[in-house]
């Protein structure tokens, strides 16, 4: 839910910190006071689109910003985006807009995209006001209303159906690809087996281009490498016996050593350490000989050598960067060639596979659509009972959920699922859409909210004024619905009705002031005298009567 909201320079609003509460609030106060751009502030806040234009006059940005306790399930998607998720169950969001257009948003003080902020906000907040009842009016809203309602049972069974029509989709590309004909068809296999072929008479192994690489280095080296070797023989091993080598050196320094080392044990050591680097010595200069005696120049070899080396990186700028690249994409081609090779089998194959797939897509769709119409007769019945509570008593609701397996499979089956309605007695059903009254459909959207407040797992639902074209009892009632909706939500209402103001656990006043020249908007929570007196100037205006100030006493006491 949300616990605490800042905003500073949107609109009117210089600067305001609200604490919010479980269960109802409401949030009242005169036409123009900022009710609706506390609502626009929360909507920023949700990742929704916002104009430079909502900054305050003479500031160069506004900022708003939300701490959530976090509904179970978001740490995952939190983590997924890589935000720290804390030892503690809070969430903290901000946006800042500024004057040049940019957006600065931040999720528990990471750096966070508008996309992301709503895409976390769609799983906090919902916002209904008398425009977002136009959601109700789009059909295609409609079957996933509908589902949620229904539960786990229709979620298994659209699950497994989801996953099949992926599957299915795979092997009609599939069949498309292999039931290409024509001369199409055989250039494809005319460069398939080219392409095998090629690779295929290379014989390339792993490793070969590095070790082909180093003997090119030998080979266009080896003068240079006989004279560097030889020099280095001749040094360690002498010139025949002309000059003496530095193994000769080692042997005649030893020699006179030996004939003192029992004196002192660290003459010994000195011994031993010559004889080591004379062993070590003779065996380098038989590795230094034999890399010489091996290295020679061969013209022919090394011309080899560069035209493999050649011919590899040929290879490598069609198919591949490396060896186990190129020998991957032969094996690719050569199993792509086999398939169009072969294709009859594998086409008849696939049509198998197609047809046993479309057979589960149709028992499945099958079981969605009883469910649904199960899961339509209880939430059309519980939606009436709504209904006559809300002062709509004769409405007649149906949600009509009909099969046409011949429009093809959609990720929701083969159904077609629509709200329709009577609102008054002779009148036949019609879409939502024919209503023509926004009061009635404050009040079927609110319905719809009871009836699936225990599938719904946002947290904190927010009502911008549903109330409007809603007058008397009806207003009660509605008033009492939302009641009923904050044992199992955060509600926060905007509204202008005493009724509905009364019912609330929690009254909030948005009200505006002037500062020197400038407009600002206020916020306090009313207890007391100041909510009777709210609540009097909700039921006669700007001046309270006795009687207002009366009938505001018994509104309240009422709901003590």
């Amino acid at each position: 839910m949300l616990l605490q909201l800042e905003i500073e320079n949107i609109a009117i609003i210089e600067c305001l910190n609200i604490a919010l509460e479980p269960g109802f609030n409401v949030l009242t106060g005169e036409t123009g006071a900022g009710k609706s751009i506390l609502i626009d502030a929360i909507n920023a806040l949700l990742g929704s689109r916002v104009s430079r234009e909502l900054i305050r006059s003479g500031a160069e940005k506004a900022t708003v910003q939300g701490l959530f306790s976090k509904p179970p399930g978001l740490d995952p998607i939190l983590r997924e985006y890589g935000f720290e998720t804390g030892d503690d169950d809070t969430l903290l969001i901000s946006r800042t807009i500024t004057d040049s257009g940019k957006n600065i948003c931040r999720i528990n003080g990471t750096l966070a995209t508008v996309a992301m902020l709503k895409e976390i906000g769609q799983r906090l907040i919902d916002i209904h006001g008398q425009h977002d009842n136009q959601s109700l009016l789009r059909v295609d809203t409609h079957i996933r209303l509908l589902d949620l309602f229904a539960g786990d049972r229709l979620f298994a069974v659209k699950s497994a159906y989801q996953k099949e029509l992926e599957d299915l989709k795979a092997h009609q590309a599939r069949l498309r690809a292999l039931m290409g004909e024509g001369r199409e068809r055989e250039r494809l296999m005319d460069s398939l087996r080219y392409q095998v072929e090629e690779i295929s008479q290379a014989a390339l192994y792993d490793g070969e281009d590095e070790e082909l690489e180093r003997q090119s280095k030998i080979l266009a080296h080896a003068e240079d490498i006989i004279n560097a070797f030889s020099m280095a023989y001749e040094a360690i091993r002498g010139e025949d016996d002309h000059k003496a080598g530095a193994l000769d050196m080692v042997q005649s320094a030893l020699e006179p050593l030996r004939r003192v080392e029992s004196v002192d044990k660290s003459y010994a050591a000195i011994c031993s350490a010559l004889e080591d680097i004379s062993e070590r010595l003779g065996d380098i200069s038989w590795d230094i000989r034999r890399i010489r005696d091996n290295t020679e120049y061969d013209p022919a070899l090394h011309k080899a050598t560069e035209e493999r080396i050649s011919l590899i990186q040929g290879l490598k700028r069609k198919y591949g960067e490396t060896i186990p690249e190129i020998l991957r994409y032969a094996e690719d081609a050569a199993k792509r060639l086999d398939e169009l090779e072969h294709n009859e089998e594998l086409i008849e194959s696939l049509k198998a596979r197609i047809k046993d797939i479309e057979a589960s897509l149709n028992e499945k769709s099958r079981e969605m659509n009883g469910l649904r119409v199960q899961a339509a007769e209880r939430l059309a019945k519980g939606i009436m009972k709504e209904l006559a509570e809300l002062e709509m008593p004769k409405t007649i609701f149906k949600v009509a959920v009909n099969s046409v397996p011949e429009l093809g499979y959609t990720t929701d089956g083969t159904d077609q699922v629509e709200f329709l309605i009577s609102p008054n007695p002779g009148e036949p059903l019609k879409p939502l859409s024919r209503i023509a009254s926004g009061g009635e459909m404050s009040r079927v959207m609110l319905a719809v909210k009871v009836m699936l407040a225990d599938m719904d797992s946002i947290p904190t639902l927010i009502f911008d004024e549903i109330d409007s074209g809603v007058s008397g009892k009806a207003a009660s009632s509605v008033g009492e619905k939302l009641r009923a909706l904050a044992g199992k939500h955060q509600v926060l209402c905007v509204t202008h009705h005493a009724q509905i103001a009364s019912l609330a656990h929690h009254h909030i006043l948005i009200a505006k002031d002037i500062k020197g020249e400038k407009t600002v908007t206020m916020v306090r929570q009313l207890k007391g005298q100041e909510r009777e007196d709210e609540i009097s100037r909700l039921l006669s205006g700007e001046h309270a009567t006795d009687t207002s100030k009366k009938l505001a006493r018994e509104l309240l006491k009422l709901q003590q």
